[in-house]
């Protein structure tokens, strides 16, 4: 009967791990998406003339 607790306390601890891999790999999506933003905002604002008003990265 022991066994069985056990093994719910390991299949539930491993969903556990699995969910926290998967907001991971979320956070790091919307790290890199908004690293991706703000270096395409910094090219922006280092052409001549400045930011393009009309992509809207005015400040």
């Amino acid at each position: 009967m022991g066994i069985w607790i056990e093994l719910g306390i390991f299949v539930v601890v491993l969903a556990w791990g699995f969910w926290q891999l998967h907001d991971v790999k979320k956070e790091l999506a919307r790290t890199r998406a908004e690293n991706a933003r703000q270096a395409e905002l910094a090219v922006a604002d280092q052409r001549p003339g400045g930011p393009d008003p009309a992509q809207g990265n005015s400040p």
